[in-house]
């Protein structure tokens, strides 16, 4: 019997060594198996802010330019190609310092021959390419120290997505900041025009009576700052804990993209999509994958009278740099940002789960409850005086 449970458990571990082996086989040297790195490329490295566009395949080769960004000044530039060569590839770059005088000779380039490509890595002599997701690679480069060490420098890249414009508004500057009281008497929103919150992402048909919305923007340079009116028949908080279930309450979702770069953010700070609770609690999801309270991004006030609810809620923006677990410095605003945005509200009428989820902006397809992975189904808000 023990004979067999060991043998059992053999084949066993030689089956998952298998499957393992098989998720990572190598793939042909082509370029079309590495054209995943192509794209613009924004990340930061040697202290400073870096830069590198791919392009697409063509005529056997990709290319790319790099820069090193110091203190606002080019610290150096390379030219990349990786080319078809021999049933292979291989990867050259030269340097060029901010003046562009070359640091290799006329002839000599940097080269980096092909080891091994799997679906998820190409490995050159050298220099790595690692793929996150369709957003996020790493780059790893061996790099000599002054004693003559080789250390593997790694490079956190983001690639900048071409977002699409699905709904275009301009937001006025706020004379003097309205005060986050819910009474919307200040200034900015008797100057401001209400838009309409009213596509269903989720759910079946509703009346006027159940559910009507509209809400209005500004802006300081602290903040962003809504005015939202809810018609709701019923208000619903059925869990004490604002981390259990909290998108299954009745709750306003405010949808931020501080750069409008679009793109994913279920487990980053690409985006943030912030669901405030009708007892104030800010939550998100965080990057461990988990409900997080961000009480300190927004400042928000309810009033309800009868079945009609005032909020007046002031964000603090942050960029996609943000730490969960360090000190972050929120956005300074100017005319002439632009901003990834949408409203949402979710309706709960005492049921298990919410009965709908009505949004601010109109999303294509089958599948509209996508906000809170997809920033590109966000709208774009441009910054005005």
């Amino acid at each position: 019997m023990k004979l067999s449970i060991m043998m059992a458990i053999m084949v066993f571990q030689c089956y998952t060594a298998s499957c393992k082996a098989q998720s990572k086989k190598n793939l042909e040297p082509k370029l079309e198996n590495i054209a995943w790195i192509s794209g613009t490329w924004h990340g930061e490295a040697f202290g400073g802010i870096t830069e590198e566009i791919w392009s697409e395949p063509s005529g056997g080769s990709m290319m790319a330019s790099f820069k090193l960004i110091n203190d606002e000044k080019v610290t150096f530039y390379e030219i990349e190609v990786i080319r078809e060569i021999e049933n292979s590839l291989i990867l050259q770059l030269k340097h060029f310092g901010p003046d562009l005088k070359g640091w290799e000779t006329k002839d000599e380039t940097v080269d980096f021959p092909l080891k091994e490509i799997t679906e998820t890595k190409v490995v050159f002599e050298g220099m790595t390419f690692e793929k996150i997701s369709d957003y996020e690679m790493n780059i790893y480069v061996d790099i000599k120290d002054d004693q003559g060490k080789i250390e593997a420098t790694k490079f956190n890249y983001r690639k900048k997505i071409e977002k699409p414009i699905n709904q275009f508004t301009r937001v006025k500057k706020a004379k003097s900041k309205p005060i986050i009281d819910g009474k919307a008497d200040d200034e900015i929103w008797s100057e401001t025009n209400w838009l309409p919150l009213d596509q269903r992402w989720l759910g079946n048909p509703y009346s006027n009576e159940d559910f009507s919305g509209r809400y209005k923007l500004s802006w300081a340079e602290d903040a962003l700052y809504l005015l939202a009116e809810i018609e709701d028949d019923k208000l619903i908080d059925k869990h004490s804990d604002p981390l259990i279930a909290w998108w299954d309450d009745d709750c306003l979702e405010v949808f931020i993209d501080e750069d409008n770069s679009g793109g994913e953010h279920q487990y980053s700070h690409n985006a943030f999509a912030y669901h405030i609770a009708l007892d104030g609690n800010v939550v998100d999801m965080s990057t461990k994958k988990e409900g997080k309270l961000y009480n300190s991004h927004i400042e928000s006030k309810r009033i309800t009278t009868v079945n009609t609810s005032i909020w007046e809620v002031k964000i603090a923006l942050f960029d996609d740099s943000y730490n969960d677990d360090g000190d972050n410095t929120s956005i300074k605003l100017q005319p002439g940002k632009e901003i990834g945005f949408a409203l949402a509200y979710c309706d709960n009428d005492n049921s298990k789960e919410r009965e709908n989820f009505i949004g601010s902006v109109f999303v294509e397809g089958e599948d509209k409850n996508r906000g809170w992975i997809d920033a590109n189904i966000f709208g774009t808000l441009k910054l005005i005086i």
